[in-house]
């Protein structure tokens, strides 16, 4: 019997949600979308056959037709949406980041640990990629060791000029502070963010590229080169570096094409083409109830890393996560240094 599912956003994050749910997934009825545009709704209800719109997100939570929440509204929302679906006991997936911050993101945390249930996972699905899960398999065989550094970049073609300085942080280098987090079992516990002449292509003001250097509590760095404006693909790369060798992402074309002397390689342009995959995968287990992504506790700890990357942005300085220590009902996580 399908899932039956509402879809709060319809944007372009609620919209692949709903297609893919719609389409790709199996087990899944999207049943409900809500967003407050009105006619985003409408449009999304059209193009998937969803009988119903609701206008108010906290009528489609409480609908007893809707038994699972896809949160993909925008992030200042998140909060209050994802603690009334712990409430309502349904579960819930939330699109990064969990919550604006930190304490926002400790105040879900705190719900669904009353709550006694595992009902939330948070959208950072980089780890049901492929390539992302063949690395987190043979770092943890110990196929190369102890982890020393871990090199990563993340370059999009191109940013809306609202697209500002923090907003590389917050909604772009987050999914980097996850993956590190996950491939290392580690927790983050210093940031700090450099930012070289900044490309003719960023709006005035705009510091980009950022350079980014995260500390881990057993020693280990991991470095972030955030290009948003890198105008030439879509560009996600990432090596780490152990005692015994290296572990990188494979290529993200498998062919080569030679023709007229020359030598290419297809790039991807969008996140959807490079982590179409990652998307189906994270909603196909998330949907049988089996899912093994990210945890409120991996939202908060995203949360709490993104705070202090911006202040370390802000002021220049390397400074401190200040991370709670996990409770045990997140045991299955990286732990923290407390």
């Amino acid at each position: 019997m399908n899932r039956r599912i509402g879809v709060i956003g319809a944007g372009l994050m609620g919209l692949t949600h709903v297609r893919l749910l719609s389409g790709a997934v199996s087990g899944a009825e999207v049943v409900a979308v809500s967003d407050a545009l009105p006619e985003a709704a409408e449009r999304a209800a059209a193009e998937a056959g969803i009988e119903t719109v609701h206008g108010d997100a906290f009528d489609l939570i409480h609908d007893e037709r809707v038994e699972a929440v896809v949160i993909a509204s925008p992030a200042a929302t998140h909060e209050a949406f994802a603690v009334a679906c712990i409430e309502a006991r349904k579960p819930v997936l939330c699109e990064k980041p969990l919550a604006e911050t930190r304490d926002a993101a400790r105040r879900v945390l705190d719900a669904e640990l009353a709550a006694g249930s595992r009902l939330v996972h948070v959208g950072f699905m980089r780890r049901f990629d492929p390539g992302y899960a063949d690395m987190k398999a043979k770092l943890d065989a110990g196929l190369v060791g102890r982890p020393l550094l871990v090199h990563c970049a993340h370059r999009n073609p191109v940013v809306p000029p609202s697209f500002g300085s923090e907003m590389i942080v917050t909604d772009t280098v987050v999914h980097e502070m996850d993956a590190v987090r996950w491939l290392l079992g580690q927790e983050i516990v210093r940031a700090t963010v450099l930012t070289p002449r900044p490309t003719s292509h960023a709006a005035d003001g705009v510091h980009d590229p950022q350079f980014v250097i995260f500390e881990t509590e057993d020693g280990a760095l991991a470095d972030v080169e955030a290009f948003v404006n890198a105008r030439y693909a879509y560009d996600i790369r990432c090596e780490v570096v152990g005692e015994l060798g290296t572990i990188a992402l494979p290529p993200a074309t498998p062919v080569l094409v030679r023709r007229d002397g020359r030598e290419a390689a297809e790039l991807p342009d969008r996140f959807q083409e490079r982590f179409g995959a990652a998307y189906v995968g994270e909603l196909q287990a998330w949907v049988a109830g089996t899912a093994t992504g990210a945890s409120a506790w991996d939202g908060y700890a995203a949360a709490a890393v993104s705070e202090a990357t911006v202040e370390a942005l802000r002021s220049g300085r390397a400074m401190d996560v200040a991370l709670d220590p996990r409770p045990d009902f997140y045991a299955a996580g990286p732990r923290t240094a407390g």
